[in-house]
């Protein structure tokens, strides 16, 4: 992969993430919230419905770009190693690395996101000092290993 491709990978998935995680982050708020414990209308109903939108939109360009830079870069490791026939194993396999690269950036923004959407009397800086204070740095990656074998796998 040259340096143009390599580019063209970084802003080209970083700006169609970010273009749908912000268009799709209300539907997300909503779901969120009927599912949190306190029940919808106490974690906030149609209220804030874009609390959490700040770690949503920073995460979401990274992770994107992330996915699609390891992807393209797996796949054009991979391509002058393998048959034609292995073409679709080449592309499952560099998807899945993809994802695992992503997930480094996508889980901490999800957790503080999410908990951000569930309590949104809390702003999302609060959130994060919140968790780093209570759970550390590893509070921010719970649920990692389930989030790659869903993503991944």
């Amino acid at each position: 992969m040259d340096r143009r491709e390599f580019t063209a990978s970084l802003v080209a998935g970083g700006c169609a993430g970010m273009c749908v995680d912000l268009t799709l982050f209300p539907l997300d708020t909503i779901k969120t919230r009927l599912q949190s414990q306190q029940g919808f209308y106490k974690a906030g109903g149609f209220r804030g419905i874009y609390a959490g939108v700040p770690s949503a939109a920073i995460g979401s360009f990274p992770n994107a770009a992330a996915f699609f830079v390891t992807y393209e870069s797996t796949k054009s490791l991979f391509t002058g190693y393998s048959a034609t026939n292995l073409a679709p194993i080449t592309h499952m396999l560099a998807a899945s690395l993809g994802e695992i690269v992503a997930c480094l950036i996508r889980v901490p923004t999800e957790v503080v996101k999410q908990r951000t959407q569930a309590n949104p009397s809390l702003n999302t800086y609060r959130v994060l000092l919140n968790t780093l204070q209570e759970e550390g740095f590893r509070g921010l990656y719970r649920g990692y290993g389930s989030t790659v074998l869903r993503e991944g796998f």
